[in-house]
């Protein structure tokens, strides 16, 4: 049976190689005001790094940051769907294309900043070279001020697994019908939904709180032969 692990930034080796950026992808979905809530929100989590919307010819209306009303959203959405992964949800906040934004110092092999996973082009192709499965990364268009700046690729990780409802408490109402936003916090005792998780990557996001970032026990497992540093693992149980 394959075993599940939640991967999170490993905090004292971040602080010792001393790297920092300020930035988000280069476009981004808006957030919506859905007049079913009456929420106005947008998400985190849903990244997709390798998907390029500069030959849209709407490609400027992807570039701010902005609430607008869920037809407008829902109209925006449709027209970068079919650039995406299939069957992705896509929701208010999505963001498409590289980091953007401004870094300083060196970064470990694998960080994880605002669950955004980044790393070291060597790192990637050891672990390639290991054997996981499914590993899409492109590279970041961070601005560096040292002269040798890191080369750091960030990894296009799916939602594609689920948490399972006995961690998700009774009385939290069910995802809204227009929107799709799930008021829900993080459980402290998270527990993935077994039957929803891939087969075919070994890498991916928790589709309904896509901030958590798994990996299967051959991630972890190589993670640990090849000595990558920069994340913790907390094993999850699955049901």
């Amino acid at each position: 049976m394959t075993r599940y692990f939640w991967m999170r930034e490993n905090t004292p080796v971040a602080d010792k190689y001393g790297g920092y950026f300020d930035g988000s992808n280069k476009w981004k979905l808006p957030g919506a005001r859905c007049h079913t809530c009456g929420v106005t929100w947008s998400g985190s989590g849903h990244k997709y790094p390798c998907v390029d919307l500069s030959q849209l010819p709407e490609h400027r209306e992807f570039e701010k940051a902005r609430p607008e009303p869920f037809s407008e959203f829902a109209r925006l959405r449709e027209l970068v769907r079919p650039l995406a992964p299939p069957n992705t949800e896509l929701p208010p906040g999505t963001g498409f294309g590289p980091l953007v934004g401004r870094a300083i110092g060196e970064f470990a092999a694998i960080s994880l900043y605002s669950a955004m996973p980044l790393v070291r082009r060597e790192a990637l192709e050891h672990l390639q070279e290991e054997g996981v499965q499914g590993l899409l990364a492109c590279p970041s268009a961070l601005r560096f001020r040292q002269k040798s700046p890191p080369e750091l690729l960030e990894l296009q990780v799916e939602p594609r697994g689920r948490l399972h409802p006995d961690c998700i408490p009774p009385d939290v109402p069910p995802p809204c019908a227009t929107c799709g936003r799930f008021a829900v916090s993080r459980p402290d005792e998270p527990i993935l939904d077994a039957s929803s998780l891939p087969t075919d990557l070994d890498l991916f996001r928790v589709g309904n709180f896509a901030t958590m970032v798994i990996g299967t026990e051959r991630f972890m497992e190589a993670v640990r032969r090849l000595e990558l540093d920069g994340i913790t693992f907390r094993e999850l149980p699955a049901r």
